[in-house]
This record gives C-alpha cells, structure tokens and sequence, in this order.
C-alpha cells in the first residue's frame, strides 16, 4: 500500500513540476495550447498579404518579394542552393546546384537556348 502512495505521490509531483502527462499524451490543457503556433492557410491569403503589403518604388519580385531595378534584378529564394541565370527579355531563372558539376547548369541552359536539350 505504501508503494503505490509513493508511486502515485511520484507522478502527481511530475505532473504538477514538469506537465509530464500533458508531454507525453499530448494533454490539452492550458499553457501548452498557447505555445503551439498555427500553420499557415493551406491557401494562397498568406503570401497575398504579404504581396500587398509590401513597399516597393520598382519592380517587387513575386516569388522573393525583393524590391529591385528590374526583374531580372530578382534574387533566387535559396541563393545558397541555387544559380540564377538570366534569359531572355529580362527575366531570370534559377536552378539548384545540388548534383551538378560546377558549370554543368550553366552548360544546359545555354544548350536549351539553342534547342539542343
């Protein structure tokens, strides 16, 4: 009887000190719910608030929202994984360096240029 006073004292001292029960069954009491944070709209209402509310005397880059000169000016998203490469009639694209050789995304797109990819 004294065993199971201890091992019952032991677990309501944890869930009262740590949230144990609320951590490991995922409890749905107070504090917790408010440190969860919400996703974002599995819609487009979170990048058009953004769009809409950014200030830009140039030209606003849609996917970067970076406010530059021209659109060809437009920063890649993941500068460090990508390359950007500018085409004609002042656009750009970019394409990720992850599994080419150095140069080898530049050797396609100027291969597509051409038609001969």
């Amino acid at each position: 009887m004294r065993l199971l006073i201890a091992l019952l004292s032991f677990f309501a001292l944890a869930n009262a000190q740590f949230g144990f029960f609320d951590q490991m069954f995922g409890g749905g009491g107070g504090h917790h719910q408010e440190q969860r944070s919400q996703n974002n709209p599995s819609d487009a209402r979170h990048y058009q608030h953004q769009y809409t509310h950014s200030t830009c005397d140039n030209y606003l880059c849609p996917d970067t929202l970076a406010c530059v000169h021209f659109p060809h000016h437009c920063p890649c998203a993941w500068e460090a994984n990508d390359d950007k490469f500018e085409l004609s009639e002042g656009k750009r694209t970019c394409i990720s360096k992850g599994g080419f050789k150095a140069g080898e995304a530049a050797r396609k797109i100027e291969l597509a240029r051409k038609g001969l990819l």
